[in-house]
């Protein structure tokens, strides 16, 4: 066995020990990590397999680590399970199809949640879309402004089943689709063609007509498609 390998495995150990205090909620969300030291002191290994449990524990959302600065407990949640395997997804990426199969599953998605909206949507819920169509439509000619507004409508139906999971997909998109969209053309007539697609997706929710939203939804990201891919050719 390597010296690397041995080191692997003596990480395990301390990967385990630190995930089952998280867990357990003696290492809160927050708190930094024990000194190195103190870890090498308490597990009887050394410097070079404490910093690899504490990669390992980064890379899978459990602490951040920073430079020159202790590592930090984070509580695990969706947000942090998705960071987690940011890298691997901004890999894939630079597949050949990589952002078409990320933007598919965008569609299928969205175009669900409208749907589900038009059912379901409270009175508040209904207020949060308008405000947030009206911040959208006010934002028309500050492109970079609008394009925080677009997102954050889009925010609020991922809001609206009250699930944990789905907001940090929404991030997640936003996060992995931004080096497109941040290269897209940015015009006053675009932002406004895209702020009346929000209006027909939020006319068909407040009529209670999910085929009517579904239809706007799927009509929205399919122009949004058609623009990315216009721009990109080699997507």
């Amino acid at each position: 066995m390597t010296e690397q390998e041995e080191a692997g495995r003596a990480a395990d150990q301390v990967v385990r020990e630190i995930e089952n205090r998280v867990h357990s909620g003696h290492l809160a969300d927050g708190e930094p990590l024990p000194p190195e030291r103190n870890l090498m002191e308490e597990f009887g290994i050394s410097r070079t397999v404490v910093r690899e449990a504490v990669r390992v524990l980064s890379s899978r959302g459990l602490i951040e680590a920073r430079p020159r600065h202790r590592p930090v407990v984070r509580k695990p949640s969706f947000d942090t399970a998705v960071d987690a395997i940011s890298g691997i997804v901004t890999h894939l990426l630079t597949e050949p199809g990589g952002v078409k199969n990320l933007f598919d599953s965008r569609v299928m998605i969205e175009v669900s949640l409208a749907r589900q909206a038009a059912i379901l949507a409270s009175k508040d819920d209904m207020a949060n879309l308008r405000a947030a169509l009206d911040a959208n439509g006010s934002a028309v000619d500050d492109s970079q402004l609008f394009y925080a507004t677009d997102m954050a409508f889009h925010r609020v139906l991922y809001e609206i089943p009250q699930n944990p999971v789905l907001p940090a997909i929404q991030k997640a998109f936003v996060a992995w689709l931004e080096p497109q969209w941040s290269q897209m053309p940015r015009l006053p007539d675009r932002n406004r063609e895209n702020y009346h697609a929000h209006s027909f997706i939020l006319e068909g929710i407040m009529m209670r007509d999910p085929d009517a939203a579904e239809a706007a939804m799927s009509a929205h990201l399919k122009d949004a498609w058609n623009q990315v891919s216009s721009t990109f050719e080699d997507l």
